[in-house]
């Protein structure tokens, strides 16, 4: 089996910093799994609807190896997020990735609900 190089690692997490640039939250609990292609319960109310977050890269193994994607919401209702994940549109898209949150979050209307995502490319 070949073995990938860190500068390919690093090539790879930009390409997906430059199309995977959405984030989402939702109320879903069904577990995880490498099929779903989208949130369970994607809320898109109280404030928390699908946005763009800002893109930057950290070394987490090698240089540039992990892609992170902030985004801060200020709520406007109530909401308990237990799910979270990183897409390439603004609707619909494809999905990087889906993430259970435990604990949950619970929010309320004047909160503000600061996510951190990063996706981690590592060599086998």
């Amino acid at each position: 089996m070949a073995t990938v190089t860190t500068a390919a690692l690093t090539a790879c997490s930009a390409l997906i910093g430059a199309s995977f640039t959405y984030l989402a939250v939702g109320t879903g609990t069904t577990a995880e799994s490498a099929t779903h292609t989208g949130l369970v319960t994607e809320v898109a109310a109280s404030g928390l609807s699908r946005a763009t977050g800002t893109v930057t890269y950290e070394d987490t193994t090698h240089t540039d190896d992990t892609v992170q994607v902030v985004k801060t919401w200020t709520v406007t209702g109530t909401v308990t997020i237990s799910e979270v994940g990183l897409f390439n549109a603004s609707s619909s898209g494809t999905m990087a990735f889906r993430e259970l949150l435990s604990p949950t979050k619970s929010v309320v209307s004047g909160d503000t609900y600061a996510l951190t995502a990063k996706l981690i490319l590592v060599d086998a």
